[in-house]
């Protein structure tokens, strides 16, 4: 019994070396203990023998011994650490290194300047302490950390010898601004007002059946000049395989990096318009047809939107190709262009490209071929002979993929110059998804920074009550951290782009997350800790070279710690009216919110202001067989009775809601006028510096963008909104809803300035 206790312990300290916690709290405050047997899965899945915990320990002490400094540092400029420590091999008496006439140099270089060398002698070196490990002696030295660098990526090139052996490494130092970026507009008492739309739902008269960027630029215009708003909300923009239903969602994308074609507004693109074959194509009685179609459809056709587009696209890519791309006698400016394009994308596009390329090639000879574990397993690894060869026989193919993600960068691009110069501080406001599909390009290119076997989700809670598993794998954190953090960096960068403000779903990624053994319960999984203290400073490193706002989803139960923590470095937390408390429970008052927030009603898998008022979204989970039992059904309905009375308490409370209306019988027949002006008053109210309100929400639509826990039983992503662009200009419903926004943003102080 007492050999198994010791073994059991050793697991679980070896479990802790790769941050695996061995029990978690739930939300009901029960503690869940994790078995031996799990603890060993997820290890195993991380590449780790566990066959014997004692051996795996001393690898895991072995490794860090047997470096002379850590593969990267992060630091920020208010914690700038003291000293440099480097550790090596003695096999004499503690502290005796010294004797052996130490010399240690450092070469370091920054991202844009020349190296600077440093060499310390023996009275500048500080020994720190001394280890023995399979009988040989190591000593931990330090020497004074180099002073006045600034914000940025550093190389330490680290020499150091002694007698007749000679150590070096390089780490990645990263040193990181105090805080992340804040908007001028947003400092001291500074509050701005919003609005959220999905990308795809937007209709217009001109569009494809999906919205565009061009739609993008006419919302725009709309947004600022009749709202005065400062921010534009969007869906993630990634790119997904538009597969439906099982491939549309924005949050489960193949890459995090790149961005969906469908939304190119392709009447816009400069090689369109001088392509013969394309607008023939497209000016043909078939496709005018379809085009109505499309438009006139009352859910998004990803799939033939897709194809119509790529159909186009195809013909508006070979006319660049012959202008502009394979006349070898000279580069036209629009060639140059590309060429400054690809030259800045380098391997990350490559990457995205080829496996756009071969999933296409293998598609059409595979019509089920969906995923990359179904293609020939030479393809399966992207550096193969026979990828290579791939490349260099389908150039053309690939190069069309890069094409099309530097249309969208630049139409992007448009629209965000556009906010600004109407006047945004913020304008456009992005959104990173949390994972992505395992079959999808990223997961291809960097198979080897993800944990097989394990995927992601979420303990039990109110909610789902067996758990939740979102089918994606996680980041091995042990390697991305060997690799310098270089593809989190590129995330951030690539989301940030075109934007003033990013939005990161479930900003516990970078604390913790919740991994599931595949075929197993949810619920019996465990929590693996990353390395946060890294990448919330990286982020805002990030954010303040991007000029970028950020915004952390963090929604449930979330440890007063992890708020703090990100409260100090100004990431905006994210408030849900529905679910924001005071400390007696009850709902807050709209001045108890916390300063550096983005306040909204709720998000695109809750229900909208009138399908929760109308218990729309509740019937329609009814209808799809979501409550187990009919008294579940109707303990919801009381429920959500008591909800709605508590939120009139509130408004009334607070000064937002007439008793005299709430005492009018006609006041709960519906979802009325004086109760949203109520509630969006009470919103943009709020302390928050931020309030951004879902179109849904501004014009009272109960239709809710995605039903949690369906894919074929439900057309989620698909939405399309309510009034089309055109009729936002004319329309009188549109106008009385702006006329209510525009008072409550005027009066709370959150307009633009009149300048702008």
């Amino acid at each position: 019994m007492k050999m198994a206790e010791k073994e059991k312990e050793k697991l679980e300290l070896l479990a802790a070396a790769y941050g695996i916690q061995p029990s978690y709290s739930d939300i009901w405050g029960n503690t869940h203990t994790i078995p031996s047997e799990t603890l060993e899965q997820v290890l195993g899945a991380m590449g780790v023998d566990v066959s014997d915990p004692q051996k795996a320990l001393q690898h895991v002490e072995h490794r860090f011994w047997n470096q002379l400094a850590p593969p990267v540092l992060v630091a920020s400029t208010d914690q700038l650490p003291s000293e440099f420590l480097f550790q090596l091999p003695s096999n004499s008496s503690p502290g005796a290194m010294s004797e052996k006439e130490l010399q240690v140099r450092l070469e370091i270089t920054g991202e844009n300047t020349s190296p600077i060398n440093h060499s310390y002698h023996v009275e500048q070196l500080n020994f720190k302490k001394d280890h023995q490990l399979d009988g040989i002696t190591y000593e931990c030295w330090s020497f004074p950390f180099p002073a006045a660098l600034s914000t940025g990526y550093y190389h330490f090139k680290l020499t150091v010898a002694y007698e007749n052996h000679k150590h070096q490494q390089t780490t990645l130092v990263i040193i990181c601004p105090e805080q992340a970026y804040l908007p001028p507009a947003l400092q001291g008492d500074g509050k701005r007002a919003g609005i959220a739309i999905s990308l795809y739902g937007l209709r217009s008269q001109r569009n494809w059946g999906v919205g565009d960027f061009g739609d993008l630029k006419e919302f725009i215009r709309w947004a600022i000049g009749s709202l005065h708003v400062d921010v534009i909300g969007l869906n993630p923009l990634h790119s997904i395989s538009n597969r439906q239903p099982y491939n549309i969602s924005p949050y489960f994308p193949s890459s995090r990096f790149y961005r969906n074609f469908i939304y190119l507004d392709i009447a816009a693109m400069e090689d369109f318009r001088s392509s013969a074959a394309a607008n023939e194509f497209v000016q043909a009685e078939a496709t005018q047809n379809l085009l109505a179609e499309l438009r006139a459809s009352e859910l998004v056709q990803y799939e033939r939107v897709a194809t119509l587009k790529l159909q186009v696209l195809e013909r508006v890519f070979q006319t660049f190709l012959q202008d502009h791309w394979l006349d070898k006698a000279g580069m036209t400016e629009r060639s140059r262009k590309f060429q400054a394009y690809l030259q800045r994308e380098t391997g990350l596009l490559d990457n995205f490209a080829t496996f756009c390329a071969l999933e296409d090639s293998f598609h059409q000879k595979d019509p089920d071929a969906w995923a990359w574990r179904q293609w020939p397993e030479p393809f399966q690894n992207p550096y193969s002979q026979e990828v290579q060869e791939f490349q260099q026989n389908h150039w053309q193919s690939i190069l069309f993929y890069k094409y099309l993600q530097w249309q969208v960068e630049e139409q992007l691009k448009e629209a965000q110059d556009l906010a600004r110069s109407m006047g945004a501080s913020v304008g456009l406001y992005h959104d990173l998804a949390l994972g992505n599909d395992p079959g999808g390009a990223d997961n291809w290119a960097y198979q080897d920074l993800f944990v097989p076997g394990v995927t992601v989700g979420a303990p039990p809670d109110d909610f789902a009550l067996e758990g939740q598993d979102w089918g994606f794998h996680p980041p091995h954190r042990e390697k991305y951290r060997s690799d310098g953090y270089s593809l989190f960096v590129q995330e951030i960068r690539k989301n940030c782009q075109a934007g003033g403000a990013l939005r990161i779903d479930h900003i516990m990624r970078f604390f913790r997350l919740f991994w599931i053994i595949q075929g197993q319960r949810a619920k019996n999984g465990t929590y693996v800790e990353n390395y946060y203290q890294d990448l919330r400073r990286i982020l805002a490193l990030e954010s303040d070279r991007a000029k970028t706002l950020i915004i952390g989803e963090a929604l449930g139960t979330v440890p007063p710690q992890v708020r703090e923590a990100l409260a100090y470095l100004r990431i905006f937390s994210y408030r849900l009216f529905y679910f924001e408390r005071d400390d007696q429970g009850g709902l807050r008052e709209p001045g108890s919110y916390p300063p550096y927030a983005l306040a909204a009603v709720s998000t695109h898998d809750l229900p909208t202001l009138a399908g929760f008022w109308t218990g729309e979204d509740l019937s329609l989970r009814n209808s799809l067989g979501m409550f187990p039992s009919e008294d579940q059904f109707h303990a919801a309905l009381q429920k959500r009775r008591s909800e709605k009375e508590e939120i009139v308490q509130r408004l009334v409370a607070s000064g937002f809601l007439a008793k005299k209306a709430v005492n009018d019988t006609t006041f709960h027949a519906g979802f009325g006028d004086q109760l949203h002006n109520g509630i969006i008053g009470f919103l943009l109210s709020t302390s928050a510096k931020l309030v951004v309100i879902s179109q849904e929400d501004l014009f009272k639509d109960s239709r809710q963008q995605n039903v949690p826990g369906t894919v074929t039983e439900h057309p989620n992503w698909s939405t399309k909104m309510y009034y089309t662009l055109e009729e936002l200009w004319q329309d009188p419903e549109v106008e009385k809803c702006v006329r209510v926004f525009r008072h409550w943003i005027s009066s709370t102080g959150r307009r633009m300035p009149p300048s702008s």
